[in-house]
């Protein structure tokens, strides 16, 4: 399922990244690769703020529809 369906305090681990080479790259760069835990920290409007690994991350819904869990 896609990370937009998870709710604010809910983790789980990253299963894939659907979409384009230059879109795995960009996501791979934050941090958001297959094995890594994702908690999602809140939510503003469709925009979802994150944490992976050390750092929070705010990333747009239709990023966030890339990255499966």
């Amino acid at each position: 399922m896609p990370l937009t369906y998870l709710n604010a305090g809910e983790s789980r681990l990253i299963q894939r990244i659907v979409g384009k080479d230059d879109v795995q790259k960009h996501l791979a760069s934050l941090g958001f690769v297959p094995g890594e835990k994702v908690t999602v920290v809140s939510t503003r409007g469709k925009d979802l703020i994150v944490q992976i690994r050390e750092s929070r991350v705010a990333i747009s819904e239709s990023l966030a529809e890339r990255i499966m869990v």
